[in-house]
């Protein structure tokens, strides 16, 4: 599911379903979960190991904080709907409005995509900023209660075995049960629930794991205020090597370097310089020799690859525990999906328990699986380019890249199409929108020698029917 086919936000569905829950991680994830939350239980509480801070600063529980992130349209838009004016906030806070169809360069199959006939407005900022704000908002619902430097030791389970009633925590080297309903796992990649339900004596999800081997380097560089310029540059078979850079609060880029299968970007400032210009284009390197470097050192992150738990598959789940976020499926980074995966997912949420309480996770989990499915196939469909990527391959993967590539080479001089594949990378859209007779018919037609260009034209006459798609990480 997308932007477009899952129904938004609505207050009014809300029912009352129990009296307490509780969100295990303060992550992005967690925190719109518990604003879902909020809705269907008296009283929630979102626990999280961390000390979390007062200001938008990076924490030890979160390695990838330093790293690119970005709110894509999906995520935005379900964002403000949850927490209305949140995104004012990151704005207001430093972050800054890019316009994709102006602002932003995209390189592709040999050049770059032209720009777009609609604007196409996306927020840049750091995550400790996205998420600083998103936790300051939820905190603010009067029925939240966020607990920090408090660890979840287990989870409770009733005497029958077959229901989670609540979590042991440990604070201040105090170790005490904390009842709930339902208990909610976001604690990311590194969930604990799979070895849990196996301890337990029911079986845990099947995992696909695709292995990529990206590796990140990021740095931050001084930035004019109102220079809003950002390349993106991801590495493209056989390239192993991209970079991008991103405006972001204080003033600054973000400035990122990747490299997949072994091919691993530097930290030292030096060769951080020199491998940014063995990009196929100046832009990113220029960048950072023009520019004075921000404080702090190059951050260094690896990746090695995409994981999902097919919890949706299982065939016995205990009541009163759910999992969502980086703890369902994690995803090569460079397609900065994580943000608006997770608020689609706490959606999903949302319409699940305006149905009622019984068998919660087992009808979220058949849902989130929708929203997986999206930007999963998406993110290792585009993996499975390089040759030495391992694991299970989507259906259809072959097509789709053989199609995209002829797409995006189009898109070099026809905005419309760009306008189209950005879409699909904001999971505004579905990708099956590429394949609408009128963005089909510009893909494989016969170039068209006439005065007028491709990029002229629009799609369609229409937003509804534009064959445009969603967003991009």
């Amino acid at each position: 599911m997308t932007l477009a086919t899952i129904p938004r936000y609505d207050r009014s569905r809300a029912v009352r379903v129990g009296d307490h829950a509780v969100v295990v991680g303060a992550s992005v994830a967690g925190l719109l979960a518990a604003r879902v939350l909020a809705d269907a239980y008296g009283e929630v509480t979102v626990i999280d190991r961390d000390r979390l801070p007062d200001a938008p600063e990076a924490r030890r529980g979160v390695p990838q904080d330093r790293h690119p992130h970005a709110l894509l349209e999906a995520g935005r838009a379900t964002v403000e709907d949850l927490l209305p004016g949140c995104v004012g906030d990151v704005i207001s806070a430093g972050g800054v409005i890019t316009d994709f169809a102006g602002d932003v360069r995209f390189y592709s199959q040999g050049g770059f995509l032209a720009a777009g006939p609609a604007r196409l407005e996306t927020i840049s900022a750091t995550r400790p900023l996205f998420e600083h704000v998103v936790r300051r908002r939820v905190a603010a619902v009067e029925n939240v209660r966020i607990r920090t430097g408090c660890h979840c030791v287990e989870y409770l389970l009733d005497d029958a075995g077959d229901a989670v009633e609540g979590v042991t925590t440990r604070e201040g080297g105090e170790r005490a049960d904390l009842p709930a309903d339902l208990v909610v796992d976001a604690t990311g990649r590194a969930s604990r629930t799979p070895a849990w339900l196996d301890r337990h004596g029911y079986a845990p999800p099947a995992v696909d794991e695709v292995r990529i081997g990206i590796a990140y380097s990021t740095a931050y560089v001084e930035r004019p205020p109102h220079d809003r310029r950002t390349y993106l540059v991801p590495a493209a078979p056989p390239r192993t090597r991209g970079g991008m850079a991103a405006p972001v609060e204080g003033d600054r880029w973000v400035v990122n370097l990747h490299g997949v299968h072994g091919d691993s970007p530097p930290t030292d400032r030096g060769e951080f310089r020199a491998y940014a210009a063995t990009l196929p284009v100046s832009e990113v390197a220029d960048i950072v020799d023009e520019h004075e470097w921000a404080a702090g050192d190059v951050e260094h992150y690896p990746f090695p690859s995409n994981r999902r738990n097919r919890y949706e598959d299982l065939d016995r789940f205990p009541d009163g525990l759910a999992v969502i976020g980086d703890a369902i499926a994690s995803f090569n980074p460079v397609y900065a999906q994580g943000m608006s995966v997770a608020a689609l997912e706490a959606l999903t949420l949302h319409h699940a328990l305006a149905e009622g309480g019984e068998d919660l996770a087992v009808r979220f989990f058949d849902r989130a699986a929708s929203v997986v499915d999206i930007a999963w196939n998406m993110a290792v469909g585009a993996d499975f380019g390089f040759a030495g990527t391992e694991g299970p391959r989507p259906r259809g993967t072959g097509f789709f890249n053989w199609y995209t590539g002829r797409l995006l080479r189009r898109a070099r001089t026809d905005g419309a199409l760009t306008d189209a594949f950005v879409r699909v990378q904001m999971m505004e859209r579905p990708p099956t929108s590429l394949l609408r007779p009128r963005v089909l018919r510009r893909v494989l037609q016969p170039r068209l020698r006439t005065g007028r260009s491709e990029a002229s034209r629009p799609v369609s006459g229409t937003r509804e029917d534009d064959g445009g798609t969603a967003g991009v990480r």
